[in-house]
């Protein structure tokens, strides 16, 4: 008798797309996703940590797994390169906006896939399979997913989900890259359920479509068979002074359908709320993390299995 009480209290698994899932030890995965800059390994540090404080002390838990995908080491030896050699050429001037102008520009364009020419925006889509797959070995293989991407880096992790999404019909995703992609709920994307874009460029890319593009589906259309409960959706941050962020709903019906709201907000501090330099002050920015954080403690409310 007493035995049968003990194995009752245990942790229930449960089998989801072939693993199994420990009921009281489910958590929440965040993979962070930089822009354009120069960011150093710890990029994602200070959002870290905030998002960590504020969601312990809304749920009592530590039940968020945060992995950032650091892809910039793919493109910056080469862009150093190319601004040593610029810089022999002759005087320039407005360096820093032109060095501004190299990051942002050089790097879309270089990670834009070519006919004939994929290496870098293939290497860039390795490093995202990467980080899925440590956040599957550190959060559970069946955890709901949330993506958090800057700048340049919404446009790369919504390639990415487009690729993977798209896969099975359409064979989108690189052979290269498929090699690196996980077999679980979490590096599949089945249970991706919430994605953030920060003065996301994504409405300047949509040009490159007829009819201005085809979003990504935001939750993910298996993670109802995951957690039934689970609403999550897509939100998109921008400031009206950065011009490189804009809104999205708005591009065509499609994007008006995926995007579950623009959300206008005013980041930064005295020197660079008012102009364009906002564009970097997203991720340290209390508003936005803060709702960022209130977002995640719904979601763990609503993907809770016990």
């Amino acid at each position: 008798m007493k035995k049968s009480r003990i194995l009752r209290r245990m942790p229930c698994p449960i089998v989801k797309s072939g693993f199994k899932v420990e009921l009281f030890h489910m958590k929440m995965a965040v993979m962070i996703v930089h822009g354009v800059g120069r960011p150093d390994p710890g990029f994602a540090d200070g959002m870290m940590a905030s998002l960590r404080s504020r969601f312990l002390a809304a749920t009592g838990s530590d039940d968020l797994v945060m992995r950032p995908a650091f892809w910039a080491p793919v493109l910056q030896d080469r862009e150093n390169e190319l601004w040593r050699r610029l810089g022999a050429g002759g005087p320039m001037d407005f360096i820093k906006l032109r060095r501004f102008m190299m990051d942002f520009a050089a790097d879309a364009i270089a990670y834009q896939p070519a006919p004939r020419e994929r290496n870098i925006y293939e290497n860039v889509h390795q490093v995202l399979a990467h980080t899925l797959q440590e956040l599957s070995a550190a959060a559970g293989p069946g955890a709901p997913l949330v993506v958090i991407a800057h700048s340049l880096g919404t446009v790369i992790a919504s390639n990415y989900i487009y690729d993977l999404q798209n896969q099975r019909k359409r064979k989108t995703v690189p052979a290269r890259v498929m090699k690196k992609v996980g077999t679980t709920p979490v590096d599949r994307l089945e249970t991706l359920a919430a994605f953030f874009t920060l003065g996301s460029p994504l409405a300047l890319w949509s040009l490159r479509y007829s009819e201005f593009g085809k979003p990504i589906q935001v939750p993910s259309p298996q993670l109802r068979t995951h957690f039934p409960q689970a609403k999550g959706g897509w939100i998109n941050f921008y400031d009206q002074d950065d011009v490189i962020g804009y809104p999205l709903r708005t591009i065509n019906s499609a994007y008006k359908g995926a995007v579950k709201e623009d959300r206008a907000v005013n980041v930064g501090g005295l020197l660079s709320s008012w102009n364009p330099t906002a564009h970097t002050e997203y991720w340290t920015d209390r508003d936005v993390l803060g709702q960022i954080a209130d977002e995640l403690v719904a979601l763990r409310h609503q993907t809770r299995k016990v």
